[in-house]
């Protein structure tokens, strides 16, 4: 990868911020603290912990500036990371904690019945029986996106088709699987 070079602006208040100018980190704030906000509650959607981060974020590029390098990038990008990295990883401890608070409660279930057992797995063996069945190209499309994980655009790409095609395939096929398991009253 090519580096980007940072613009101008950005080399000139970097040097400013690293010389300890306050006024150059207000204009910093001032220039992309909306866009460092806006990220942050996308991911989060918590405008409190959207409003952490953003100090959070200034807060490093003031403590550390030598940490971000001009010659990698702009700062717009580099703040932008920062503040995506600590939201995903405040998303990510927050569901730990939600998983370790239920903690006893998940292994506390009666254990399955034999009967709803058998009977789970004989409804998986039909709906594998109707994905089986499905012609090759519906077949690979819901595949890749129901037990891939993969987006609309990931199976296009990974099935060398458009992106509106590999859509239509996934309906096509989802409608194919509803008729199949209907008839079989799965």
């Amino acid at each position: 990868m090519v580096p980007v070079e940072a613009p101008y602006d950005d080399r000139l208040l970097h040097q400013r911020v690293v010389g300890g100018d306050e006024s150059a980190l207000g204009e910093v704030y001032d220039r992309l603290s909306s866009l460092i906000f806006g990220l942050a509650l996308r991911v989060t959607r918590d405008r409190v912990i959207a409003e952490d981060i953003t100090q959070e974020v200034f807060l490093v590029f003031w403590e550390r500036p030598l940490a971000y390098d001009p010659e990698r990038g702009t700062l717009r990008a580099w703040l932008a990371t920062i503040a995506h990295r600590r939201a995903v990883d405040h998303v990510r401890a927050e569901e730990r904690r939600r998983v370790s608070a239920l903690g006893p409660r998940l292994f506390e279930r009666e254990p399955a019945r034999l009967e709803d057992t058998v009977l789970a797995a004989d409804e998986a063996q039909r709906v594998r029986q109707a994905v089986i069945s499905l012609p090759q190209g519906l077949r690979e499309a819901v595949e890749l996106a129901y037990f891939g994980g993969r987006t609309y655009r990931q199976v296009g790409e990974e099935l060398g088709v458009p992106e509106g095609t590999a859509k239509s395939r996934i309906r096509l096929a989802l409608r194919r699987l509803a008729d199949a398991l209907a008839e079989e009253e799965v």
